[in-house]
Protein backbone atom coordinates (compact mmCIF):
# COMPACT_ATOMS: atom_id res chain seq x y z
CA UNK A 1 0.00 0.00 0.00
CA UNK A 2 1.35 3.25 -0.89
CA UNK A 3 2.02 5.75 2.25
CA UNK A 4 2.50 9.33 2.71
CA UNK A 5 4.12 8.69 6.19
CA UNK A 6 7.93 9.64 5.54
CA UNK A 7 8.77 7.55 8.70
CA UNK A 8 7.45 4.15 7.02
CA UNK A 9 9.47 4.27 4.19
CA UNK A 10 12.90 2.71 4.22
CA UNK A 11 16.44 4.63 3.92
CA UNK A 12 16.27 3.63 0.56
CA UNK A 13 12.73 4.10 -0.35
CA UNK A 14 13.51 7.76 1.00
CA UNK A 15 16.86 8.48 -1.09
CA UNK A 16 15.21 7.61 -3.94
CA UNK A 17 12.20 10.45 -3.72
CA UNK A 18 12.79 12.82 -5.97
CA UNK A 19 13.80 16.06 -4.17
CA UNK A 20 13.13 18.63 -6.61
CA UNK A 21 9.82 19.40 -5.69
CA UNK A 22 9.23 17.04 -3.07
CA UNK A 23 7.52 18.85 0.14
CA UNK A 24 7.98 17.61 3.89
CA UNK A 25 5.14 18.40 6.13
CA UNK A 26 5.84 18.56 9.99
CA UNK A 27 2.54 19.04 12.47
CA UNK A 28 3.82 20.91 15.76
CA UNK A 29 1.07 21.36 18.73
CA UNK A 30 1.61 21.96 22.01
CA UNK A 31 0.38 19.68 24.99
CA UNK A 32 -1.07 22.40 27.56
CA UNK A 33 -4.27 22.87 29.73
CA UNK A 34 -7.31 24.02 27.34
CA UNK A 35 -9.83 24.51 30.59
CA UNK A 36 -12.01 21.61 32.36
CA UNK A 37 -13.40 20.49 29.15
CA UNK A 38 -11.14 19.49 26.71
CA UNK A 39 -8.15 17.72 26.26
CA UNK A 40 -4.01 18.83 27.01
CA UNK A 41 -3.41 17.59 23.47
CA UNK A 42 -5.89 19.89 22.16
CA UNK A 43 -3.46 21.35 19.95
CA UNK A 44 -1.29 18.34 18.79
CA UNK A 45 -4.42 16.87 17.55
CA UNK A 46 -5.60 19.66 15.57
CA UNK A 47 -2.62 20.25 13.79
CA UNK A 48 -1.67 15.95 13.02
CA UNK A 49 -5.56 16.14 12.55
CA UNK A 50 -5.75 18.62 9.66
CA UNK A 51 -2.76 18.21 8.31
CA UNK A 52 -2.73 14.52 7.73
CA UNK A 53 -6.24 14.46 6.15
CA UNK A 54 -4.70 17.22 3.83
CA UNK A 55 -1.66 15.20 2.67
CA UNK A 56 -4.21 12.04 2.32
CA UNK A 57 -6.51 13.87 0.03
CA UNK A 58 -3.43 14.85 -2.78
CA UNK A 59 -3.28 11.15 -3.43
CA UNK A 60 -0.16 8.90 -3.35
CA UNK A 61 1.63 10.49 -6.36
CA UNK A 62 1.52 14.14 -4.82
CA UNK A 63 5.21 13.97 -3.16
CA UNK A 64 4.03 15.47 -0.36
CA UNK A 65 4.92 13.43 2.92
CA UNK A 66 4.19 14.24 6.14
CA UNK A 67 6.32 13.52 9.41
CA UNK A 68 5.02 12.38 13.09
CA UNK A 69 3.74 15.31 14.94
CA UNK A 70 5.79 17.03 17.60
CA UNK A 71 3.42 16.98 19.90
CA UNK A 72 4.92 19.43 22.40
CA UNK A 73 5.33 23.26 22.09
CA UNK A 74 6.45 26.62 24.29
CA UNK A 75 3.21 26.61 26.67
CA UNK A 76 4.70 28.37 29.12
CA UNK A 77 1.67 30.79 29.76
CA UNK A 78 0.00 28.29 30.77
CA UNK A 79 2.20 26.27 33.18
CA UNK A 80 1.20 25.73 36.49
CA UNK A 81 -2.07 24.20 35.55
CA UNK A 82 -2.30 20.86 36.11
CA UNK A 83 -0.78 18.72 33.04
CA UNK A 84 0.73 21.43 30.97
CA UNK A 85 4.46 20.16 29.36
CA UNK A 86 6.04 22.86 27.79
CA UNK A 87 9.44 24.00 25.82
CA UNK A 88 11.45 26.53 26.50
CA UNK A 89 11.58 28.77 23.15
CA UNK A 90 15.16 27.67 23.32
CA UNK A 91 14.85 24.29 23.14
CA UNK A 92 11.81 23.93 20.88
CA UNK A 93 14.21 26.32 18.84
CA UNK A 94 16.97 24.05 18.32
CA UNK A 95 14.60 21.04 17.95
CA UNK A 96 13.63 23.04 14.71
CA UNK A 97 16.87 23.75 13.73
CA UNK A 98 17.91 19.92 14.27
CA UNK A 99 14.90 18.95 11.95
CA UNK A 100 15.96 21.18 9.20
CA UNK A 101 19.39 20.35 9.23
CA UNK A 102 18.63 17.02 8.85
CA UNK A 103 16.08 17.08 6.34
CA UNK A 104 18.56 19.18 3.88
CA UNK A 105 21.02 16.78 5.18
CA UNK A 106 18.88 13.57 3.06
CA UNK A 107 18.47 16.10 0.12
CA UNK A 108 14.83 17.96 1.04
CA UNK A 109 14.43 21.05 -0.46
CA UNK A 110 10.95 22.14 1.40
CA UNK A 111 9.28 21.95 4.57
CA UNK A 112 5.97 23.55 5.95
CA UNK A 113 5.33 23.43 9.50
CA UNK A 114 1.84 22.91 10.70
CA UNK A 115 1.01 24.62 13.56
CA UNK A 116 -1.79 24.01 16.26
CA UNK A 117 -0.61 26.59 19.11
CA UNK A 118 -1.33 29.58 19.16
CA UNK A 119 1.76 30.60 21.44
CA UNK A 120 4.26 30.12 18.80
CA UNK A 121 3.43 31.31 15.32
CA UNK A 122 6.12 34.24 16.04
CA UNK A 123 8.46 31.69 16.96
CA UNK A 124 8.33 29.36 14.21
CA UNK A 125 8.27 32.39 11.93
CA UNK A 126 11.86 33.21 13.15
CA UNK A 127 13.48 29.56 13.16
CA UNK A 128 12.02 29.11 9.71
CA UNK A 129 13.84 31.95 7.85
CA UNK A 130 17.14 30.70 10.28
CA UNK A 131 16.32 27.08 9.02
CA UNK A 132 16.10 28.99 4.98
CA UNK A 133 19.61 31.11 6.23
CA UNK A 134 21.10 27.91 7.54
CA UNK A 135 20.35 25.34 4.72
CA UNK A 136 18.55 26.50 1.61
CA UNK A 137 15.53 24.85 2.49
CA UNK A 138 12.18 26.86 1.37
CA UNK A 139 10.45 26.43 4.99
CA UNK A 140 6.93 27.64 4.82
CA UNK A 141 4.78 28.21 9.12
CA UNK A 142 1.68 28.16 8.97
CA UNK A 143 -1.39 27.94 11.32
CA UNK A 144 -4.70 26.35 9.85
CA UNK A 145 -6.43 27.71 13.08
CA UNK A 146 -5.65 31.25 11.07
CA UNK A 147 -7.11 30.58 7.87
CA UNK A 148 -10.36 32.10 7.28
CA UNK A 149 -13.56 30.37 8.69
CA UNK A 150 -16.40 28.91 6.37
CA UNK A 151 -19.11 31.17 4.92
CA UNK A 152 -21.81 32.02 7.42
CA UNK A 153 -20.56 30.65 10.70
CA UNK A 154 -19.26 33.35 12.95
CA UNK A 155 -17.50 33.26 16.21
CA UNK A 156 -19.51 33.54 19.55
CA UNK A 157 -16.98 35.22 21.10
CA UNK A 158 -14.72 37.28 18.68
CA UNK A 159 -12.84 39.31 20.93
CA UNK A 160 -11.36 37.11 23.29
CA UNK A 161 -12.51 33.62 22.37
CA UNK A 162 -8.99 32.22 21.82
CA UNK A 163 -8.33 29.39 23.94
CA UNK A 164 -10.49 26.64 23.95
CA UNK A 165 -13.76 28.61 22.95
CA UNK A 166 -16.83 28.16 20.49
CA UNK A 167 -14.13 27.70 17.46
CA UNK A 168 -11.28 25.82 19.28
CA UNK A 169 -13.98 23.55 21.18
CA UNK A 170 -16.08 22.61 17.93
CA UNK A 171 -13.10 21.60 16.12
CA UNK A 172 -12.00 18.62 18.82
CA UNK A 173 -15.43 18.62 18.95
CA UNK A 174 -15.05 17.24 15.19
CA UNK A 175 -12.21 15.27 15.01
CA UNK A 176 -12.53 13.63 18.52
CA UNK A 177 -16.12 14.13 20.10
CA UNK A 178 -14.72 11.13 22.77
CA UNK A 179 -12.55 13.43 24.35
CA UNK A 180 -15.08 16.84 24.74
CA UNK A 181 -16.52 16.91 28.09
CA UNK A 182 -19.53 19.74 27.51
CA UNK A 183 -21.08 19.26 30.86
CA UNK A 184 -18.03 20.95 32.24
CA UNK A 185 -17.89 23.11 29.44
CA UNK A 186 -17.68 27.08 31.04
CA UNK A 187 -17.95 30.67 29.35
CA UNK A 188 -14.29 32.42 30.64
CA UNK A 189 -11.96 35.65 29.52
CA UNK A 190 -14.74 38.09 29.10
CA UNK A 191 -13.36 40.06 31.51
CA UNK A 192 -11.11 40.80 28.83
CA UNK A 193 -13.84 43.53 27.68
CA UNK A 194 -13.52 45.74 30.92
CA UNK A 195 -9.06 45.47 31.27
CA UNK A 196 -9.14 46.92 27.58
CA UNK A 197 -11.99 49.17 28.27
CA UNK A 198 -11.20 52.75 26.79
CA UNK A 199 -8.01 51.26 25.58
CA UNK A 200 -7.41 52.76 22.10
CA UNK A 201 -4.49 51.01 21.00
CA UNK A 202 -3.47 48.21 23.19
CA UNK A 203 -5.44 45.11 22.47
CA UNK A 204 -4.90 40.74 24.40
CA UNK A 205 -3.20 39.61 20.85
CA UNK A 206 -2.92 42.40 17.61
CA UNK A 207 -1.09 45.23 16.54
CA UNK A 208 -0.34 46.45 20.03
CA UNK A 209 0.11 43.28 21.98
CA UNK A 210 0.00 42.33 25.86
CA UNK A 211 2.33 39.74 26.64
CA UNK A 212 -0.02 37.80 29.37
CA UNK A 213 -0.45 34.48 30.79
CA UNK A 214 -3.24 32.05 31.43
CA UNK A 215 -3.67 33.28 35.10
CA UNK A 216 -4.05 37.08 33.51
CA UNK A 217 -6.85 36.57 32.09
CA UNK A 218 -8.82 33.35 33.24
CA UNK A 219 -9.92 31.44 36.48
CA UNK A 220 -10.93 28.24 34.89
CA UNK A 221 -8.19 28.80 32.03
CA UNK A 222 -10.46 28.95 29.19
CA UNK A 223 -10.47 31.88 27.35
CA UNK A 224 -13.47 32.57 24.97
CA UNK A 225 -17.37 31.26 25.35
CA UNK A 226 -17.27 27.02 24.33
CA UNK A 227 -20.58 26.60 25.46
CA UNK A 228 -21.54 28.09 21.76
CA UNK A 229 -20.00 24.85 20.80
CA UNK A 230 -21.23 22.37 18.06
CA UNK A 231 -20.30 19.10 16.30
CA UNK A 232 -21.62 20.44 13.14
CA UNK A 233 -19.60 24.19 13.37
CA UNK A 234 -16.49 22.31 14.04
CA UNK A 235 -17.23 20.00 10.74
CA UNK A 236 -17.47 22.41 8.54
CA UNK A 237 -14.52 24.20 9.68
CA UNK A 238 -12.02 20.95 9.68
CA UNK A 239 -13.30 20.35 6.01
CA UNK A 240 -12.42 24.07 5.10
CA UNK A 241 -8.69 23.85 6.66
CA UNK A 242 -8.17 20.53 5.08
CA UNK A 243 -8.89 22.00 1.95
CA UNK A 244 -7.74 25.07 2.33
CA UNK A 245 -4.26 23.38 3.22
CA UNK A 246 -4.25 20.75 0.62
CA UNK A 247 -4.01 23.94 -1.95
CA UNK A 248 -1.44 25.63 0.03
CA UNK A 249 0.59 22.34 -0.50
CA UNK A 250 0.06 21.89 -3.58
CA UNK A 251 1.07 25.68 -4.01
CA UNK A 252 4.65 25.19 -2.24
CA UNK A 253 5.54 21.92 -4.32
CA UNK A 254 5.24 24.49 -7.58
CA UNK A 255 6.42 27.32 -5.91
CA UNK A 256 10.40 28.37 -6.88
CA UNK A 257 12.19 31.61 -5.60
CA UNK A 258 13.62 33.11 -8.79
CA UNK A 259 17.36 32.23 -8.58
CA UNK A 260 19.47 30.26 -5.72
CA UNK A 261 22.16 32.48 -4.87
CA UNK A 262 24.84 31.03 -2.54
CA UNK A 263 25.29 33.33 0.37
CA UNK A 264 27.95 34.02 2.18
CA UNK A 265 27.78 31.38 4.73
CA UNK A 266 27.85 28.95 1.89
CA UNK A 267 24.19 28.19 2.32
CA UNK A 268 21.50 28.98 -0.53
CA UNK A 269 19.29 31.56 -0.25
Amino acid sequence: MPTYRLAELSTAQIAAIDKRDAVVVQPIGAIEQHGPHLPVLTDALTAETIAERAVASLGPDSNVWLLPTLSYGKSSEHLGRAGTIAMSASTLIAVCLDLGRSLAASGFRKLVFVNGHGGQPNLLDMVARDIRIETGLEVFPLMPGRFPLPEGIEPADPHYGIHGGHIETSIVWSIRPDLVQMDQARKDGDVLGEVYAGMKHLTLEGTVPTAWVTDDVSASGTIGDPTAASRETGDLIVASQVGMLAEVLEEVRAFAFPTLVPSPSGALQ
